[in-house]
Order: C-alpha cells, then sequence, then structure tokens
C-alpha cells in the first residue's frame, strides 16, 4: 500500500514498508524495547524478530490523510510498561509526522512478551 502525499508540484507516494522500517528503527532504540515481535497464531508461540524483519512486528495502515501504527513489542523484564510504551508513543508521533509529513491518526502497542536482558 502507499501513502499519498500532494504537494503544489505533484504527487508523492511513499511505500507503507518504508514507514514500517522507519518506525522499527525508533522502537528499537527506545529504552525498555527489547525487539519487535511475531506471533505464532497456530501455536501461540511469540518470537523476538531480528533486526532485518521489523517490519513482521509492526503494520501501517494509511487513510483519511492519517498513519496508523500497530507495533507488536517484546518489553524488558523489571521496566514499567506503561512509561515505556507512553515514550514509544510520543517518540514515533513525533518522528513519523517530522519524516512523512502527515499526521499520525493512532498508535497501538501489543506486549506480546517480556524478556530478560543479559
Amino acid at each position: 500500500m502507499k501513502c499519498r502525499i500532494s504537494s503544489p508540484l505533484g504527487e508523492i507516494l511513499i511505500d507503507t514498508e518504508v514507514i514500517e522500517k522507519f518506525a522499527g528503527t525508533i522502537a528499537v532504540e527506545s529504552m525498555g524495547i527489547v525487539g519487535m515481535a511475531s506471533t505464532n497464531v497456530k501455536d501461540g508461540l511469540v518470537r523476538l524478530l531480528r533486526k532485518e524483519n521489523l517490519t513482521k512486528g509492526i503494520h501501517v495502515k494509511v487513510g483519511d490523510n492519517k498513519i496508523n501504527i500497530d507495533f507488536h513489542v517484546i518489553i524488558s523484564y523489571g521496566v514499567n510498561i506503561s512509561a515505556v510504551c507512553e515514550n514509544l508513543i510520543e517518540t514515533v508521533k513525533y518522528k513519523v509526522e517530522e519524516f512523512t509529513g502527515i499526521p499520525v491518526g493512532g498508535i497501538s502497542i501489543y506486549v506480546d512478551g517480556v524478556r530478560e536482558i543479559d
């Protein structure tokens, strides 16, 4: 799917995968986030995704000139989940809007696991 931006000089198309990769990079750099999660619905297993597969833990929808982002994350053991999620939402919203020029309508975070960091 593509995100459309109209400008006086023409139209700009941004593939949603670009936004997913950008948002994923922001997420894994956030304090308290271990990484993105991939859920195997059949087995009910949650896996930590490697950096090259970040987009599988993120889903971007574009509609009504707004971007909506769903994150599936694994959080560090012992952190305040609410504080980590609020920080992630604020940071992603600001950086994605700055990157694309399109307002973020909503960000949903699904905590699919907790991991202890070595």
